[in-house]
């Protein structure tokens, strides 16, 4: 296991990007809920080991932010811009993507756009996307396989799946959205975590008819605070999602950082290569301690045992936060560990909890 994987690449610094808290009780339905986690474990003496999410802890580092984006409100030059940048990034045309203030948004605002329907959920996967087309007066069931799924008038899929990493190919996708696009349906990609697998993205065949893409950019550029997002579709979606947010949706600084980052490509290649390293190196770590490694993506690994009920529980009182699940209760997601002195602390409470208890 290489050192190298647990520090940034050359061009960045390390850092530990904290997801929005929960409001109190388990931390289960989101990671980053350190508050809810110190309701319940205390505040640990040497700080949280946060590994409850799939943000990569060695963000892309912003310069400095113009004092328009903080001044004035942001024009259409700017979105312009970023528009243009995302649409580089993704292989798409600028026409078929707008942003938004977080893909969480996006999750939010699609099924309120989208005429009321049954909508299938390809499972087990990222719980809002149920909450929020239930909460939209949609039909919501969730399916185990993209055929038991075609058969309603929305389909949602996250690919990679967050937390099993299962891949759906594009060529699967694109049929579908073809299918549903027949007869007025829509197929909506969640592609928060297809940074790390580009080949695995639709988001360059945007405009088909049918086809909705969601791509979150906190997660793989580390700046999750930063909340931005995008959404790419036919012109006609993209327009209605656009009036659905309404001006100024996205912030100036957010704008600016974005463009940069997005046409950064030297960091993107090397963070790419940077995260699987680490990934494979994590994976080595939890299989070394007796769990089992069942998926994931390079942003965060799952892993199964018997006793992630007891072992989440033991992390937590050592000050490490990972993921668990109350519907897959041998289930712990892991993120990726921003420094050695995080790893060695991972480590010492693996090698000090016994699995055959």
């Amino acid at each position: 296991m290489g050192e190298q994987s647990y520090g940034p690449p050359a061009s960045a610094s390390i850092a530990n990007p904290a997801a929005e808290p929960a409001p109190g009780g388990p931390v289960r339905d989101h990671g980053g809920a350190l508050d809810a986690a110190e309701a319940r474990f205390g505040r640990p003496a040497e700080g949280w080991v946060d590994l409850s999410t799939g943000i990569n802890p060695w963000p892309w580092q912003p310069g400095e932010i113009s004092a328009d984006a903080w001044n004035r409100l942001p024009d259409r030059a700017a979105n312009g811009r970023l528009r243009h940048a995302a649409a580089r990034y993704f292989g798409a045309s600028p026409d078929a993507l707008m942003a938004a203030p977080g893909s969480q948004a996006l999750i939010q605002a699609v099924p309120r756009i989208v005429r009321r329907g049954h909508v299938a959920i390809l499972g087990f996967t990222y719980a809002e996307h149920a909450r929020c087309w239930r909460l939209a007066g949609h039909r919501v069931t969730v399916e185990e396989s993209l055929e038991a799924a075609a058969g309603a008038d929305c389909v949602i899929v996250t690919n990679p799946n967050n937390p099993d990493g299962r891949q759906v190919e594009p060529a699967r996708l694109l049929e579908l959205a073809g299918r549903l696009a027949a007869r007025g349906g829509l197929l909506v990609v969640d592609e928060a975590f297809a940074d790390v697998t580009p080949d695995l993205s639709v988001a360059a065949q945007a405009g088909t008819p049918g086809l909705c893409v969601l791509r979150s950019f906190g997660k793989f550029f580390g700046l999750a605070g930063l909340r931005l997002g995008f959404a790419l579709g036919t012109g006609e979606l993209v327009r209605r999602l656009e009036e659905h947010l309404g001006p100024w949706a996205v912030a100036g600084p957010a704008l600016e950082i974005g463009t940069a980052a997005m046409a950064d490509a030297g960091w993107i290649a090397a963070t790419r290569v940077h995260l699987a390293n680490a990934a494979r190196d994590l994976d080595a770590l939890i299989e070394c301690y007796g769990l089992t490694v069942i998926g994931g993506t390079d942003l965060f690994r799952l892993a199964q045992t018997p006793q992630a009920v007891a072992l989440y529980g033991h992390l937590g009182r050592q000050g490490i936060l990972v993921r668990s699940f109350d519907a897959k209760p041998d289930w712990l997601r892991f993120g990726l560990s921003p420094d050695a002195a995080a790893w060695e602390r991972l480590r010492a409470a693996l090698a000090s909890f016994n699995l055959a208890a």
